[in-house]
């Protein structure tokens, strides 16, 4: 590409309104003013480029079409000291690789980077940013204006969390990755089998280093060029939402990579990250901390949550590690940490941000959610802003998840030491809006598989993994499990190869996937399973406290308290005969589902499809079922109308 060894200055996509807006913290649509821009200017076409880099010297464009000098485009610094630096090439044109040669006043100190903004960037290790568009002729309307009912609080959401690199195998002789068109039909295919509702895709945002899953993201504005282009991004999101599917995408506000290309040490000083590193480095991630204090960086962070809505027509956003950003020690011993001008260890300016992120996204996308990980106890965080709230619209329930595992992972034998595990959890199940989440992180850094933290032979592994997944899709919130958890992978999960989709071919496997499968659909079609999930008159206990049995039992209610869904869970491989159990109403129980059926892989015990209530009182219910509860096992009950 050939352009002229020029720039033309005084063209600019900013107004006095975005940089007050900029420089006071509340401008949010800064990837249409920043960045790279195909353009026209009197005729001319080309390329505007600008970029914020307030200690910055001198900025020049390295790029292909000018052989890489950083001595040919210079950009030049705007007269309101807002610290951006803008200018217009004529000629170039979309795929032009760039990067920006900053000189700093700090020492002289030179780097090359990538731009902030950029739409598109080379494939990793290179690092090169891509003059692209946004451009796409969405055909999801029908979604986009239904989408408020399949991501409301009262829907059913059970959501396949998805690594695309390694949700199947790479391809050919190099080995290249599954790319987004190619993912896109057999992902869509395969959601729709297993009767999920939503996918949550692992960052999909640029990261230099693929070993980081995208949680080093470094391109906050561009998916990664490791499965295509964003407009191949864009058609797999249409092709779900075509199909009736939600899209979630990963995001981390908390840190960034160290890279000498990216956000670090960007014009020469500390400008995205705090300069302090007892507050600007992380030290278990080895990243840097955005500096949550600067207007301009929340500006940068807010603007890009809403890129994806706006550009990429996502559902929602998981917000990574908020623990992290919550608190100052976190992660810290002490004298490693700074106070808050109180003196105490909340992050209050990253607070304040996370709350204006939250607002600002529900203020201008409210059909959507905003999903926190949040490890620890800290309170209202799916609560809205004005109530004092962090002001997601769901959190990650880790409390549950440890608990469940941790019991999950004992001989059936001591488990009634450690009944307790199973039914703390509904006694705070209704202070947040929960996800019950078992993620790609129970499955990594030697924790093994699912199925193999599971106890005893092979048999009660999987009727393990099956009374589990009944229990969770029983148990009030919504639903998340990292793909090959449904069919019970053997290996712990690596990145680096794809899911042991071989194991289907063997009995068992294909059973606990047939299981996953019926749950869903029960799951989702079963509004007492999902309409109460953040509400405590949705749930009722019926039995909590057999604990020498292992056996619990409770309702999930709908709505309107009419149609109800009793579950009874046996956590032992013993089973039992005439058990009794109360009920509230007389009439015909279905016996809905059953893990322990031959065809899911059980020992076929069960209630031949239900059973008639009798009017005897038990558990303080007028009516009770006498049950053959299987070993390992959990059953669903539906009471029949009765005309």
């Amino acid at each position: 590409m050939n352009c002229e060894e020029t720039v033309i200055y005084g063209v600019s996509l900013l107004t006095d309104k975005d940089i007050y807006l900029f420089r006071e913290g509340n401008h949010f649509r800064l990837y249409e003013k920043l960045g790279s821009h195909i353009m026209e200017h009197h005729g001319i076409k080309g390329v505007y480029f600008s970029v914020w880099a307030p200690n910055a010297k001198k900025i020049s464009i390295m790029a292909d079409f000018n052989g890489w000098n950083d001595q040919t485009h210079f950009l030049a610094p705007r007269w309101d000291k807002s610290g951006i630096w803008e200018g217009f090439v004529p000629g170039v044109q979309k795929g032009a690789l760039y990067k920006y040669c900053i000189l700093s006043n700090n020492e002289n100190h030179r780097s090359e980077k990538r731009d902030p903004f950029a739409f598109y960037s080379e494939i990793p290790p290179k690092t090169a940013s891509i003059v692209w568009d946004n451009d796409y002729s969405w055909k999801d309307t029908q979604w986009m204006k239904d989408r408020y009912q399949k991501n409301s609080l009262k829907a059913p959401i059970s959501i396949y969390e998805v690594h695309l690199g390694s949700w199947r195998q790479r391809k050919g002789d190099d080995e290249r990755f599954f790319n987004y068109k190619e993912a896109a039909v057999q992902l869509a295919q395969y959601l729709h089998d297993m009767n999920f509702t939503h996918v949550e895709f692992l960052p999909l945002m640029e990261h230099p280093f693929y070993g980081s899953w995208g949680y080093q993201t470094i391109g906050y504005f561009a998916p990664t060029s490791r499965y295509g282009t964003p407009q191949d991004l864009m058609f797999l999101i249409e092709y779900l939402h075509e199909r009736g599917f939600g899209i979630i995408l990963d995001w981390v506000p908390s840190h960034f990579p160290s890279d000498g290309h990216g956000l670090a040490y960007f014009d020469g000083t500390h400008l995205f990250e705090h300069a302090d590193p007892k507050k600007g480095f992380h030290p278990d991630w080895k990243s840097f901390i955005f500096n949550y204090e600067r207007n301009e960086t929340r500006s940068f962070l807010i603007s890009s949550a809403l890129f994806w809505f706006d550009k990429y027509h996502i559902d929602g956003i998981r917000v990574d590690a908020v623990a992290s950003m919550l608190y100052l020690d976190y992660s810290r011993q002490e004298g490693e940490w700074i106070p808050n001008k109180y003196g105490g260890r909340e992050n209050i300016e990253a607070i304040n941000f996370i709350k204006k992120l939250n607002l600002t996204v529900y203020q201008n996308y409210p059909d959507v959610q905003m999903i926190a990980e949040e490890s620890t106890s800290w309170p209202m965080v799916s609560k809205p802003t004005f109530m004092g709230g962090l002001g997601f619209g769901m959190k990650w329930n880790m409390g549950w998840m440890h608990d469940t595992l941790d019991y999950f992972s004992k001989d059936p034998i001591y488990r009634k030491f450690h009944h307790n595990q199973l039914t703390f959890s509904l006694w705070y199940a209704f202070t947040e809006n929960f996800q019950l989440s078992i993620s790609h992180d129970e499955v990594v850094h030697g924790k093994g598989s699912l199925i193999g933290k599971m106890p005893g032979d092979d048999w009660q592994k999987f009727a393990n993994l099956r009374v589990l997944y009944g229990y969770m899709y029983g148990h009030p919130g919504k639903k998340l499990l990292f793909m090959g958890q449904e069919f019970g992978q053997r290996s712990e999960w690596n990145h680096e190869s794809g899911l042991e989709w071989d194991v289907l071919q063997y009995e068992c496997h294909e059973q606990l996937q047939r299981w996953v499968k019926e749950l869903n659909y029960f799951y989702k079609t079963e509004p007492a399973l999902y309409e109460n999930d953040f509400d405590n008159k949705g749930f009722e206990w019926i039995d909590c406290s057999d604990w020498e049995r292992g056996i619990i039992s409770f309702m999930r209610k709908d709505n309107f308290g009419k149609n109800s869904v009793l579950v009874v869970c046996n956590f032992t491989p013993v089973p039992h005969n005439n058990y009794k159990i109360g009920v509230p109403l007389g009439g015909f129980w279905k016996e809905a589902l059953n893990s322990d059926a031959k065809e899911y892989g059980g020992s076929g015990q069960g209630n031949l499809g239900g059973l008639e209530s009798s009017p005897l009182l038990s558990q303080e219910k007028h009516y009770s079922l006498s049950l053959t509860i299987p070993p390992l096992a959990v059953l669903f009950f539906k009471q029949e109308k009765t005309v």
